[in-house]
């Protein structure tokens, strides 16, 4: 994803002290030839396998966010909603990318599990056995989050702006995203939305080890 100009300057990235590496629904509906394609969503999931790797390799929480509709959701076309159905609880298209290769220390956020949730938010997704992922990134004192996934424009933006406002700092991993662009340049307007609410823009190649 090419930044705009006016953002590229905002790529600094301090080193945190205590980060995660969120990576934001990459399943098999959200990938080319699923249910509600992002284009070139498969492209993210090399540059989010090596980030795990690294992040796993460093120690450092690694978290994969899931949407998990059920099939009556309220969320999609058939049923007042927006979108056509996808990513419902226990299909082929709800599982995560296989090619992610997650390391085993991975935990798995479960969000949009009831019929009139939408689950934009990773944030106040479920961490099994920990409650969400808010309390789950507050109890292992995680202060910043970098960021990646599909979509930019959506579930990436909600989980940004949440975590955001709940006081963490966040780098969004901009080769690491890619938006649906239901209207030409929601993708550009949701990056500007971000960094304009307080999140740095970099890239994993500014990842401790990086490139590999």
């Amino acid at each position: 994803m090419d930044l705009p100009e006016d953002v590229c300057h905002h790529t600094s990235m301090a080193a945190p002290s205590s980060p995660a590496l969120v990576i934001v629904d990459v399943q098999h509906d959200f990938c080319p030839g699923g249910a509600l394609p992002v284009r070139e969503g498969d492209q993210v999931v090399p540059v989010l396998r090596r980030a795990a790797q690294r992040f796993a390799a460093f120690g450092w929480p690694v978290y994969a966010s899931r949407d998990w509709h059920p099939a009556d959701s309220t969320h999609f076309a058939g049923q007042g909603g927006t979108w056509p159905v996808h990513c419902v609880q226990g299909t082929e298209g709800a599982r995560l990318r296989e090619d992610l290769e997650l390391p085993t220390s991975a935990m798995i956020v479960t969000k949009g599990r009831t019929r009139h949730d939408d689950g934009y938010s990773g944030i106040v997704g479920e961490v099994s056995g920990r409650g969400s992922l808010l309390e789950d990134l507050q109890a292992r004192h995680v202060t910043h989050l970098y960021v990646g996934g599909l979509a930019t424009d959506y579930c990436v933006k909600y989980t940004v702006l949440d975590a955001l406002a709940q006081g963490f700092g966040v780098t969004l991993l901009t080769d690491a995203i890619r938006a649906v662009d239901v209207e030409p340049g929601d993708g550009d307007r949701a990056l500007h939305e971000m960094v304009a609410a307080g999140a740095v823009a970099g890239t994993s190649a500014d990842l401790p080890g990086f490139p590999s």
